[in-house]
Formats: structure tokens, sequence, C-alpha cells
């Protein structure tokens, strides 16, 4: 997720520092607590919550991070959202409330395809997709069972910067939201494979 992140911010402003960006992070938990940490390496500001006080209370002495009730975490202002916690957070009424410019996605949105998407894109919000922002827990677990080298895995990790800004690139060109862009990227890599297959069975 968070090489996610930098695409997105990179994406937005032509640069992928973290550092002076404000963080708003939804879930305390493995994942939003180690995110933070890095999130705090790189000099970004963290707004944390979480409905277990004491992972908010790690991540508040670890990252120094300042901590809001659960509900209030929509109404932060900052550079980016970033869910980490229950799935389908983001819907028609609590996307009227984010005071961001990104929203690094984590299975987000109850409905990709319902007025939310539309939302975003008015609003001027870059929405990462969540399957395509979440790779890298799959491509960690492909890599236990294929016995990659850890260097290998983290290469692999790592295209999904690159990845996240074709999606974008193929959202601005052909003016749909970055969903769809996602899905047109998976079908065209699917059909590439199979046409790859073909020529060889």
């Amino acid at each position: 997720m968070y090489r996610g992140i930098k695409a997105c911010v990179r994406y937005r402003s032509g640069s992928d520092s973290l550092s002076g960006k404000a963080v708003a992070l939804q879930g305390c938990g493995s994942v939003g607590y180690h995110l933070a940490k890095l999130l705090h390496a790189e000099g970004a500001s963290i707004t944390c919550t979480d409905i277990d006080p004491q992972r908010v209370k790690r991540v508040v002495e670890d990252s120094a991070a300042k901590a809001v009730p659960p509900d209030a975490i929509y109404d932060v202002r900052a550079s980016i959202f970033a869910p980490c916690a229950l799935g389908a957070v983001i819907n028609d009424d609590t996307v009227q409330r984010l005071q961001v410019e990104i929203v690094a996605a984590r299975r987000t949105t109850s409905s990709p395809k319902t007025g939310t998407a539309i939302c975003w894109k008015r609003r001027g919000i870059t929405y990462a997709p969540d399957y395509v922002i979440n790779g890298g827990g799959l491509i960690n677990v492909n890599a236990e069972l294929h016995g990659w080298a850890p260097e290998r895995a983290r290469s692999k990790a790592g295209e999904i910067y690159d990845t996240l800004l074709r999606v974008f690139e193929i959202a601005r060109e052909e003016g749909c939201p970055s969903y769809r862009a996602a899905d047109r990227l998976a079908e065209q890599r699917i059909a590439a494979i199979a046409k790859v297959r073909r020529n060889f069975v």
C-alpha cells in the first residue's frame, strides 16, 4: 500500500515525496501500524483512528500521530485518506465528508460503480482502486507458496507503483473512472497472456 500511495502522490504533484503530507489513517492494526511507521519515517504527519484504543496508542507513540474518534476520521483535512480497517467504509454519504486529494483504497467502497466513483471524479479526488493498490498482499502470498527470495517479492510488489501510474494515465486518456481503467488494464494483460499460451499450445 505504501508504494501505491507514493504513486498517487507522484500522479498528483509530480513528485512521490511524502514529506509534509498529511495522512488520515483509518485502522491501526498490522497493516495500518506498519504503514504509519513508513509514512512517519518519510516525514508525513498522521491522524489516526481505530476502535481499539491500544492500537491507536501504539501508532501515536511510535509514529507521532494524532488520534481522533472513529467516526471523525472522515472529516479530517488531509492530503491522503488511507483506510486500513474494515471494507466498504466509503459510500455515497461518507465520501461527501472527505477533505482529501487521494483515497488509497483497501476494500474501501460499498459499491464502486455507484455515484461514489462519479463523486470522486467531480470533486477531484484521485482514487487508487483497491485490487491494484493491495496487490502486494497477494504477491507476498504467492512468494511464500513458490518459495521466492525476498528480493524477488519486493521487486514484484514495487511494480504496483508503475501499474497505478498506468491506470491513472488510462483514466485520463479515456475520461473514465480509475476503477474502470484498472479493469481495462487487467483485461488487456489477461488477453495478452492468453495469446501467448495459445501460441505455445
